[in-house]
């Protein structure tokens, strides 16, 4: 697909000097800029759907559970004796 654009001059200055420093012409630049684009934008979506999904199916038991789980496994590995989560503290800081 061929595509003509007016742009504002500032901003054609812009790409032609980012394209010179990549060693590409502006053509190829701005054609890499919006693949760019186009898939952070769709790993972004695909990303925001899983986490829907997650949280459709969630479990509360299960995720409970598994918190609980998180958090004793990290008060029982430490080097000392002052846990990361304090019993006097659930509800409060975390």
């Amino acid at each position: 697909m061929t595509l003509t654009l007016n742009l504002p001059p500032e901003l054609e200055q812009y790409l032609a000097q980012e394209a010179q420093q990549q060693g590409l012409s502006v053509e190829a630049y701005t054609l890499q800029i919006l693949k760019d684009y186009i898939l952070v934008k769709d790993k972004q979506s695909n990303l925001v759907n899983l986490l829907q999904s997650w949280i459709d199916e969630g479990d509360a038991d299960e995720q409970r559970e598994t918190g609980e789980y998180l958090i004793n496994a990290l008060d029982e590995d430490r080097l000392s004796d002052r846990k990361l989560f304090p019993v006097e503290l659930k509800g409060i800081t975390w």
